[in-house]
């Protein structure tokens, strides 16, 4: 999928994009608008109108920007581990250590993709390589046989993503329960027996 975007801004561009995200965390899609952002981000509105066109266009691109950022910090984090196990751990605590301000841009590009074709095609690509360090871990841990699958790794992959993003979903609603920490032990737990994860490798925190 091509991203709408105008090529103005340079460097100051992804500042600016900054801001945007800033502001939508805070207003929401509807209300993110230039003159909350030229506030937020010390840029004048004629500035912003010709990096983005349109006030939509805008805050589209800053949820594109930010999504891709996430994907990307995520394969960062599978990069680097090895152990099949311990990199899913890890994947997790990526998820569970968002900033309330990330939580609420995720909640907002979710909600706004079920109204527009282009975002909802974006979702779509973006889930895709979400899903694929998940997926990824999961295969060559029972390929390695560290794990004993009971179900199809793409069931289980699937499963676990959607027990993430619940929890960001209530996170933002400000619900009092379950807390990260217990719905980390218990996914991590869930997550073992789905796997059948052989030996006693830890999952506790190691940061």
């Amino acid at each position: 999928m091509v991203i709408r975007k105008r090529r103005a801004g340079g460097e100051k561009r992804t500042l600016v994009l900054d801001a945007v995200a800033g502001v939508l965390a805070a207003r929401g899609f509807e209300n993110t608008r230039f003159t909350d952002v030229s506030a937020a981000g010390g840029v004048a509105i004629s500035t912003l109108q010709t990096y983005f066109g349109s006030r939509e266009d805008m805050v589209i691109e800053a949820m594109q920007v930010f999504t891709d950022r996430e994907v990307d910090a995520l394969q960062a984090a599978s990069a680097v581990e090895p152990d099949p196990w311990r990199r899913l751990v890890a994947l997790v605590d990526r998820s569970l250590d968002n900033s309330e301000s990330t939580r609420q841009i995720l909640v907002e590009f979710w909600r706004s993709a079920m109204r527009d074709d282009e975002l909802r095609d974006y979702s779509a690509e973006v889930q895709t390589r979400y899903r694929a360090p998940f997926l990824a871990a999961v295969r060559e841990g029972a390929e390695r046989g560290d794990f004993t699958l009971a179900h199809d790794a793409e069931a289980v992959t699937d499963l676990l993503l959607s027990a993430l993003a619940g929890l960001i979903v209530s996170r933002v609603q400000h619900h009092p329960t379950p807390s990260p920490a217990e719905f980390r032990d218990v996914l991590l737990t869930q997550l073992r027996l789905m796997l059948g994860v052989k030996g006693s490798k830890p999952s506790t925190r190691t940061d």
